[in-house]
């Protein structure tokens, strides 16, 4: 899958203004080997300086929509006629590069999750162990940041019920093997107060078991490997031969 343009041409355009290139694809095509995405016509010496750094951005925005695209296509119909979960990224992301890789995640048809420490509240082991319980930990939380959207980690059944009790924006069930998987999505569904909470999946993720997982009900399943295990595409720029004149 096609992704990373913007960044491609700007890496050309910084060197050489007046470069032309030629998209022969659009971003978030779907192209087989060895096929041209673009020509380009410029100052040898600008685009033999540019090729490296632009090449690394569209080999790594691409490799990340396109794992992307797989994860989203593999629980695609898993939970019907219900929609189906969000494949969700995190901010395990390569330095220097959050912004340009969620892009590419949202471009392979994935949900951007937060950008940093500041667009979400997100309570993990850690933040319980401070606070002293999950309660206590979910009622600071609310005090501090009451305008922002509350994720709340649960490593036990009994915590789920806990966060449900206080109420949250999402539940991110961390490690849960199947069965246990199963009665989280039964519990908050059956929660009379706070059914519509999303569940979260998080942990042991990969793309051989994510259908199961999709399968089990819940809403969401985040996936670290999107873009901290992200394979690069192989790109490469050849000069052709020059103009005649």
């Amino acid at each position: 899958m096609v992704c990373g343009r913007p960044w491609f041409d700007a890496c050309h355009r910084a060197l050489d203004p007046d470069v032309a290139i030629d998209w022969r694809v659009a971003e978030g095509d779907r192209v087989a080997a060895g096929t041209v995405l673009a020509t380009l016509s410029g100052h040898a010496r600008a685009l033999v300086s540019a090729e490296r750094t632009a090449l690394n951005f569209m080999q790594t925005l691409t490799g990340t929509a396109t794992t992307t695209a797989a994860h989203v296509e593999a629980v695609r119909g898993a939970r019907a006629p219900l929609p189906d979960p969000q494949i969700l990224d995190t901010r395990k992301t390569l330095p220097g590069l959050r912004v340009a890789q969620k892009y590419a995640v949202h471009a392979g048809g994935g949900v951007n999750h937060r950008m940093g420490l500041f667009d979400a509240v997100m309570l993990k082991e850690n933040h319980v162990r401070a606070a002293g319980s999950l309660t206590a930990a979910i009622r600071a939380a609310r005090a501090q940041q009451p305008s922002l959207p509350l994720i709340v980690e649960v490593e036990t059944l009994d915590e789920l019920r806990e966060a449900l009790s206080e109420g949250c924006e999402r539940v991110l069930i961390d490690d849960f093997d199947r069965a246990a998987r199963r009665e989280a999505v039964r519990i908050a569904a059956a929660d009379p107060f706070n059914g519509a909470i999303p569940l979260e999946v998080s942990g042991g993720v990969d793309l051989e078991g994510l259908r199961a997982i999709a399968e089990d009900g819940v809403d969401c399943i985040s996936i670290g490997a999107l873009t901290k295990h992200v394979r690069a595409i192989d790109l490469s720029m050849k000069l052709g031969p020059p103009p005649t004149r």
